[in-house]
């Protein structure tokens, strides 16, 4: 039986290019050999597309870049080429991959961009499509519409930075009168892995924070401050998607922010959450319709507080979450009994149900 061929896109123009080198490795470790061949495609920091054909290590460790024997190469949006355009010596050569894993976090990977070039490329691809995928990356539309739809999360504000620069005082304002109180939380309204977010304890330290989500994003998000459990839930499918039991994460920061996530090996994790069957079967069934409702297909992780009364609030999605050693969502999957290669393929199995179903 002939190989197909999957095409793993790593790095990329964002702020999470490091860690989506590490998800990469983590993820072609995983493809079976004996079923598919693996093209790598990746992306640097500068926004440059290079075929890589080196050691897998060389992914992580970055250094991938250095290999002389990298040749710039693409994915055309013409569907009639339907492949990646490598430009050689000789010319331009075409390589035709059955399906792309755009192993791609953050700005430019996760937030629709690449999608839609997949979309007009009509490769099959493993994730969310371009609506979901932007709608998840945005913090302000996901609560927008999760609210309409009737999921708990924290109370929330939002603003332009530029409507800051013209009158600060009556954002800070703004921000005063519809959330409860200090302490508050800061976030650019597009940016993962939670760069770009501070916890502010005050109108000083909320000024700060400000200016810091303003180098991430032109639009902020700001949601009172919530005491509870961080849990956390995998789901896998299409139309009939699966939610994991859900994680439980003790940050070794005040909060899970980029460091805790992916560098400090002091945050624990705790499968089941130390939450109640009650509580649990509430962050699943909150997981599913937040992914339904947000229209995500292919895999997810939704995000949650759970609080001492009670209380399971949403606190965001993420449609490409991490694949690292330490990342949660593998990490839940293989608590259900699927894990390593088995979960990698049938996010490509879901990938091409995805994509017959779009035809």
């Amino acid at each position: 039986m002939q190989k197909k061929r999957i095409a793993v896109i790593f790095g990329g123009k964002s702020s999470e290019h490091e860690v989506s080198r590490v998800s990469a490795s983590y993820v072609i470790s995983k493809i079976p050999e004996e079923k598919y061949e693996v093209v790598m495609l990746g992306i640097t920091k500068t926004g440059r597309w290079l075929l890589f054909d080196g050691e897998l290590s060389a992914v992580a460790d970055g250094s991938w870049e250095k290999d002389p024997r990298n040749k710039t190469a693409f994915i055309s949006p013409d569907p009639s080429i339907g492949g990646i355009t490598v430009i050689t010596e000789d010319g331009l050569h075409i390589i035709k991959p059955d399906c792309v894993f755009p192993v791609l976090h953050g700005k430019n990977g996760e937030d629709g961009t690449i999608q839609g070039l997949l979309e007009l490329s009509g490769i099959p691809y493993v994730g969310c499509g371009v609506l979901a995928s932007a709608g998840c990356m945005d913090k302000i539309v996901t609560n927008i519409i999760l609210e309409y739809a009737g999921v708990d999360q924290a109370a929330f504000t939002w603003f332009y930075v530029s409507d800051y620069r013209k009158n600060a005082e009556s954002i800070i304002g703004q921000i005063e009168n519809d959330l409860p109180g200090y302490p508050v939380f800061v976030k650019p309204a597009n940016a993962g892995s939670s760069v770009g977010v501070s916890k502010a304890d005050s109108r000083e330290e909320l000024y700060a924070a400000i200016e810091k989500a303003a180098k991430e994003d032109s639009r902020i998000l700001v949601e009172e401050s919530i005491v509870g459990k961080e849990v956390e839930c995998a789901v896998l499918g299409n139309d009939e998607p699966v939610a994991s039991i859900p994680g439980q994460i003790a940050p070794a920061a005040e909060f899970y922010d980029y460091d805790a996530k992916y560098n400090n090996a002091q945050s624990k994790l705790y499968i089941p959450a130390q939450i109640s069957d009650e509580l649990i079967c509430k962050v699943k069934d909150t997981a599913l319709k937040a992914y339904r409702t947000l229209g995500c297909t292919g895999l997810s992780r939704v995000d949650f507080f759970v609080t001492d009364n009670g209380r399971v609030l949403l606190n965001e999605i993420n449609t490409l979450p991490g694949f690292t050693s330490i990342s949660m969502y593998p990490k839940l999957m293989a608590a259900c009994g699927i894990e390593g290669s088995d979960l990698i393929e049938r996010l490509i199995k879901l990938a091409y149900e995805r994509a017959d179903s779009n035809v």
